[in-house]
């Protein structure tokens, strides 16, 4: 496991740090943030103060070998628009995200898996039929025209919830809602066919000429081989959205990373777009390593 460990923060940091040299280069093509942060008839003198304070007056390159010196330090820098560091801008809006997504996983998986296995228990009947009719529609709706019919129905047309803010745990429904429904209904339908192929497994039909009744066939005796591909496809899932739900949390106004990260760029916040980078990335991968471990847990074979 140790080696495993290494090879697999290897590979991280290599992709790391291709992904710092791309990003950092790409906000650069974003424009001068002179520009953006001075009025029009600023002097000469200001603008080359301006510069001279966020180092912009320095070449390209030496501005990109400072920045990578700085984060070997854990020195992110300050955020230009707020004033404050840059990583402490993104763990403030990280914290928003990551409670979103923890949320958001914990009930698509509860859902996911209790109604797609019971849709495979049924499989053919009425059940399955309207779970894999609901989840197929779910998986094939866009996020944005989710969210925006949500809105209008359910905010400006019956007024029960918020369209936007996170003041009260109304706040919080839309956007766990509109989340919800696309990963639910791939996750029901990837448990679908795994528990299928499961239950016409050799000790299932044993278990159930004994006479073990259908809850302990589904959740005792195929659950548990069924759920590897279950596991890769909530990972998925759930890496997208610490990624940030960049669509949804701007619609709704959510303060997450992903919210913060498409604000930055439109602010020319060179630091904060490139911590919000580097702490998302980081959480990608302590959250595989997590993956892996659970393969480990449910299969015993598996060996690194």
């Amino acid at each position: 496991m140790k080696k495993f460990l290494f090879k697999r923060a290897i590979s991280s940091a290599i992709s790391l740090t291709l992904l710092i040299v791309a990003v950092f280069f790409l906000s650069r093509l974003t424009g001068d943030p002179t520009d953006l942060y001075l009025p029009i008839d600023a002097s000469q003198e200001a603008r080359d103060n301006f510069r001279a304070v966020h180092g912009l007056d320095r070449p390209l390159i030496v501005q990109f070998g400072n920045y990578v010196w700085d984060i070997l330090h854990l020195d992110f820098g300050d955020s230009i628009r707020r004033a404050r560091p840059a990583l402490e801008v993104v763990l403030e809006a990280f914290k928003w995200t990551l409670q979103l997504a923890l949320i958001t996983m914990t009930l698509v998986s509860v859902a996911a898996i209790t109604l797609g296995s019971l849709a495979a228990f049924n499989v053919g009947g009425f059940f399955d039929r309207v779970a894999t009719f609901f989840s197929l529609i779910g998986a094939a709706a866009p996020d944005f025209w989710v969210a925006i019919v949500a809105i209008v129905f359910f905010s400006l047309t019956l007024g029960w919830v918020p369209t936007s803010g996170t003041g009260t745990a109304a706040h919080w429904v839309l956007p766990i809602a509109v989340l919800f429904i696309r990963p639910f209904g791939l996750i029901l339908q990837v448990v679908r066919g795994s528990m299928i192929t499961a239950l016409s497994s050799a000790y299932v039909k044993t278990a159930r000429a004994k006479g073990v009744t259908p809850k302990k066939q589904i959740f005792v005796h195929a659950l548990r081989n069924a759920m590897l591909p279950v596991i890769t496809v909530i990972g998925d899932q759930a890496a997208a959205l610490l990624n940030g739900a960049v669509v949804i949390e701007t619609i709704f106004g959510f303060p997450g990373v992903g919210k913060l990260m498409i604000d930055s760029i439109l602010q020319r916040d060179f630091s904060v777009i490139l911590a919000a980078i580097m702490v998302t990335a980081i959480a990608i991968f302590i959250m595989n390593i997590l993956i892996d471990l659970a393969y480990a847990v449910l299969d015993p074979r598996i060996r690194y």
